[in-house]
């Protein structure tokens, strides 16, 4: 019997020190900007005293009490899923869609373009997107709106109409996100065995049977995993979006719990209170993530644990 080396991960971690190495950054971010936060979590238990921390007091569950009591916030939740699961139900499939049809695309030249049209809104910061939009969507000089107006016959301010700021919303942040999405199906699309389509075309297959019978099975664990990890961002319905768009008109339909926590904590200076909404809302996420990934292992898919 071969008894194996206690020191077989030192091994491993010394003969690939350099792409461990490429780890370094990422768990330092991750170290210094998520882990190092979670301690100060305390203080939604606190009746915290911004000006002589030491003088906090306990208090338990009360600021939870207190959120969950407070008659602006049952409307801030409705709003920050309804926008979460409009962009989670319009911007998850379309990437998987959009890979489907690039990876069918023969002209190389076409689809090199096209994916780094696709990808380039991506890097753009929402502070510029944001101008951007504002441009496009401006009531006397705008180029959507003129088109908008020349269809229905009714000028509108879409930056300030109620009925039209969530789909703009939706809109913009599927359009933003949606060829970044398309690389990791792409990339499992790479793995998949070039010789189950040889064997699909000598049965007669064309590309339309190809693309059902074997690209989406073998990619579906991925799309599965995507899922599982989109459903722990439902209450995320994009802070640095809304706050660059949204004005004093539409807070009845776009004011989200990151918005009321900016303005209860940065605003108010009521931290604590601030504090046990951000925790209500990780605390939502994680149970999601567990409850969704439950449901996947038991349908036959893969989790992502």
């Amino acid at each position: 019997m071969t008894i194996p080396h206690t020191n077989s991960l030192g091994r491993a971690m010394l003969k690939n020190r350099w792409l461990y190495l490429l780890l370094l950054p990422g768990l330092v971010y991750f170290f210094i900007f998520k882990y190092i936060p979670i301690f100060g979590l305390r203080i939604a238990f606190m009746d915290y005293n911004q000006y002589d921390p030491g003088a906090s007091t306990f208090v338990g569950f009360d600021q939870f009490i207190r959120l969950f009591s407070k008659r602006s916030f049952q409307p801030v939740l409705a709003n920050t899923l309804k926008i979460s699961i409009l962009k989670l139900i319009c911007g998850f499939p379309l990437p998987v869609i959009l890979a489907l049809m690039m990876n069918e695309m023969r002209g190389l030249l076409y689809k090199k373009i096209s994916q780094t049209l696709l990808y380039l809104p991506h890097f753009i910061s929402w502070v510029i997107m944001a101008g951007i939009i504002m441009n496009m969507l401006d009531p006397s000089t705008g180029v959507v709106t003129a088109i908008i107006t020349g269809i229905t016959g009714n000028p509108v301010n879409v930056l300030s109409d109620k009925a039209a700021f969530v789909p703009m919303l939706v809109i913009t942040d599927v359009y933003k996100e949606m060829g970044w999405g398309t690389i990791i199906y792409f990339a499992a699309m790479s793995g998949i065995d070039p010789q189950y389509y040889e064997a699909a075309v000598i049965d007669g297959a064309g590309r339309w049977k190809q693309t059902w019978s074997i690209t989406v099975p073998t990619i579906m664990p991925t799309i599965i995993i995507m899922f599982v990890l989109s459903c722990g961002n439902i209450l995320n319905a994009g802070f640095d979006q809304i706050f660059m768009l949204y004005t004093a008109q539409v807070y009845e339909v776009a004011d989200i719990i990151d918005t009321f926590v900016y303005r209860m904590g940065i605003q108010r200076n009521d931290y604590a209170f601030s504090t046990a909404a951000g925790m209500f809302k990780s605390v939502v996420a994680f149970v999601l993530i567990l409850i969704v990934n439950q449901i996947a292992k038991r349908t036959g898919n893969e989790g992502i644990f």
